[in-house]
């Protein structure tokens, strides 16, 4: 097995020299995470290597030299890098999921660029690949890539991590291409992000755009399922705690603090990027030198900012805009001995950073949108002199972690003036405490852990997804269930029929069967080895109504009566008073969940939300479970959450105890049992161990075989009864 990632970028720094070129690894935080990883398997690591070249004979020396590295080059064109990476995936993708709605461009070349360099992606990815291989796409550039490989390697295991914000569903619908790009997603096994907000906004995204069958963290496809979850991720710890020890920095931090004095340093380091809040940042700043003159010649921000894409107009605006605030904020506060803002725009290098990291007493990172910000963890981690107070952003996805940090607004100028205050403030005691806290979590949740928690977990589907393949009624599976059929000289069928028999509709009323359907019941029914049972939740005079004349069983509202021999018997012996709470309750949620209804039969209440919003359904659904807890205690009643519905009925009697029942009466030598909820899976479970049960749509480790959608539940029938 190899480990193939592959990600817009390789981890490296090549340089012309004369000719030939050097290659550097270059250890940023995801290639110390991917190169840290527990396994025995090779890696490989395919990407851009972050240089254009036309020339055949340079891409043999780089590519020759990269692959001595296990790294596989991907060469872009100059008009795929503008279009490709400048166009779609940074003026297009980005600031659609970074909430920058005015700055977004539409482009049909871009889309182009964008669905032409995947595919180059998957072309040059696919000859490293064999079936036992995991896969893990990296990030927004790379968004079709998932399907295209799957295309190629049904088989393959898939993974794909989001490293920036996915945007709410509001925002996103707006995408022209937004079908094209989560079908791409799809194509993964695993979807990792870093926080719950991001993942609740794909799936709804995928709920809402793609109307596929979807729960909180997972989407039902055909043959196999797509789990969706969070990773935050972390930075290599000890690295960034034990620089402040290294002779280079302890150097470079003694020479800083011999300039700056006794000063008070605010340090704050991005890239140049609108997402990052430096404009709002320095308006806070400039707020907090204006209203407080006692902190002038005592305070200092220095801000570090790693030039960026400044070659485009919306970039070199914010750079003129950042320098002339810059300018007036130093011109109008600065004294001799002190300037407000000591500004740095470039890069830094690994010991400069770390020694800035070291002198500083207050991190001010404020993104106005960040998928996590990994600077606010690497500052924490290099504390180890002299407590630190970080103020952080709540729009950064670190925020979630680090809860002991001051956690601000970055759109509102008075908090980042009071956080600053605070922090200056802030007693010994209280930042060592905070300090701690933080460090703790973000020692243990490590960029090595994420690594290994996000394959550990691809691993784990794949295994899953193997089986849920292996379940699938295919023409191997069919073959043998119709061998066990032919043979046996006495059968019992016991078939669901809401999502089995009969496709969900919204008016459960209008379900009414297919004559197809009736056809191949009356010939089921005709052979004289057959024992056919309804074993549905319906009740049982709509069953009668809809099967006159066919000859077939019943069980109905869940075994509480059955029919059998044309007469229907009843097991409940008294008739259910329904309590007022009960009903009051059930009420208020109707009432307070447009779209949804009640139904009430002879034994039993069922709340009924097919047609309401994912989101509203899954919060009202457990909002009414958790009231009715109480009054169904004392009644001893049972609530049964089941496929889109909650019922309320006495606990005594189910689709298994029905199926127990009928199993007592005489001796089958072949017994099926089709359902597609989970209240289908009490039948599953009392089937004899030779028993055949099988799940239609959503996986179920109960069932022995799936049929992943219900209009091939009929087709199936059929080929199993043909003569």
């Amino acid at each position: 097995m190899k480990i193939i990632i592959i990600a817009n970028r390789l981890p490296v720094r090549i340089e012309r020299k004369e000719e030939t070129f050097s290659i550097e690894r270059s250890e940023g935080g995801l290639a110390t995470g991917l190169g840290s990883l527990e396994t025995d398997a090779e890696k490989y690591w395919i990407g851009w290597p972050g240089i254009h070249t036309d020339d055949e004979k340079e891409k043999e020396i780089i590519t020759h030299k990269l692959h001595e590295l296990n790294f596989h080059p991907v060469f872009l064109s100059a008009e795929q890098i503008e279009n490709y990476y400048e166009g779609y995936s940074n003026s297009t993708i980005w600031p659609l999921c970074h909430y920058f709605f005015s700055f977004i461009a539409y482009r049909a070349d871009y889309w182009e660029a964008y669905r032409e360099v995947n595919a180059l992606f998957c072309n040059e990815a696919l000859p490293f690949m064999e079936n036992d291989d995991i896969v893990w796409v990296q990030d927004y550039q790379l968004m079709l890539l998932p399907r295209m490989i799957r295309n190629e390697k049904p088989k393959i295991s898939i993974g794909y991590f989001h490293h920036i914000p996915f945007p709410s569903y509001e925002l996103f619908r707006v995408l022209p291409e937004r079908v094209e790009v989560l079908e791409g997603l799809l194509g993964a096994d695993l979807i990792g992000f870093h926080t719950h907000d991001y993942m609740r906004h794909f799936i709804s995204a995928i709920y809402r755009v793609l109307d596929l069958n979807c729960t909180l963290d997972e989407v039902t496809l055909k043959d196999r399922i797509v789990h969706v979850d969070t990773f935050p991720m972390g930075i290599n710890y000890e690295l960034y705690h034990n620089a402040p020890s290294l002779p280079e920095v302890k150097e470079r931090a003694d020479m800083l603090r011999h300039k700056l004095g006794d000063k008070t340093v605010i340090l704050s380091v991005d890239r140049l990027d609108y997402s990052k809040g430096i404009l709002h940042r320095l308006n806070g700043y400039a707020q907090f030198l204006q209203n407080n003159p006692a902190y002038h010649e005592k305070v200092s921000l220095a801000m570090i900012v790693v030039p960026s894409r400044d070659n485009v107009d919306i970039y070199a605006d914010l750079k003129t805009k950042i320098d002339q605030s810059i300018g007036e904020i130093n011109g109008k506060y600065s004294r001799l001995g002190w300037t407000p803002i000591l500004y740095f725009y470039r890069s830094f290098a690994f010991e400069e950073l770390m020694a800035m990291y070291d002198i500083s007493d207050i991190a001010l990172v404020t993104p106005l949108r960040d998928g996590m910000n990994l600077v606010a963890k690497e500052y924490l981690a290099s504390k180890c002199n002299e407590p630190g107070v970080l103020i952080l952003s709540e729009m950064a996805g670190a925020a979630i972690e680090l809860q002991e940090a001051i956690i601000i607004n970055p759109n509102d100028t008075d908090q980042i003036e009071t956080a600053i205050l605070q922090a200056l403030k802030m007693p010994d005691e209280e930042k060592n405490k905070r300090l701690q806290k933080m460090q703790k979590k973000i020692s243990r949740e490590n960029v090595k852990k994420w690594a290994n928690d996000f394959v550990t977990e691809l691993q784990s589907i794949k295994a899953q997804n193997k089986d849920i393949l292996q379940k699938i009624v295919g023409k191997k599976q069919l073959n043998q269930i119709k061998s066990a059929y032919d043979e046996a000289s006495s059968r019992l069928m016991l078939l669901d029929y809401d999502g089995t028999l009969s496709p969900f509709v919204d008016n459960p009323e209008d379900a009414v069967p297919s004559e197809t359907l009736l056809d191949m019941l009356r010939e089921m029914v005709a052979d004289k080895k057959n024992k056919v049972v309804i074993n549905s939740g319906r009740n049982h005079q709509i069953l009668d109504e809809w099967f006159a004349g066919i000859g077939l069983d019943f069980a109905a509202e869940h075994g509480m009566f059955y029919k059998e021999n044309g007469r229907w018997y009843k097991n409940l012996q008294e008739a259910v008073i329904w309590d007022e709470e009960i009903m009051d309750i059930l009420q208020h949620t109707i009432d307070k969940t447009p779209r949804s209804y009640l139904e009430q039969k002879e034994a039993s209440l069922v709340w009924h939300y097919r047609k309401v919003d994912m989101w509203l359904a899954e919060l009202r659904s457990q909002q009414l479970i958790n009231a009715l807890i109480g009054p169904c205690t004392r009644l001893n009643l049972q609530i049964v959450p089941g496929n889109k519905i909650v019922e309320i009925k006495p606990p005594d009697f189910n689709k298994g105890s029905e199926t127990l029942r009928r199993l007592g009466q005489q001796s089958y030598d072949f017994v099926m049992a089709i359902g597609d909820d989970t209240t289908d899976e009490d039948m599953f479970r009392v089937l004899p161990p030779e028993g055949i049960s099988i799940k239609v749509g959503n996986f179920s480790p109960v069932a022995k075989y799936r049929i992943p959608l219900q209009s091939s539940v009929i087709p199936f029938l059929s080929n199993l009864i043909k003569k």
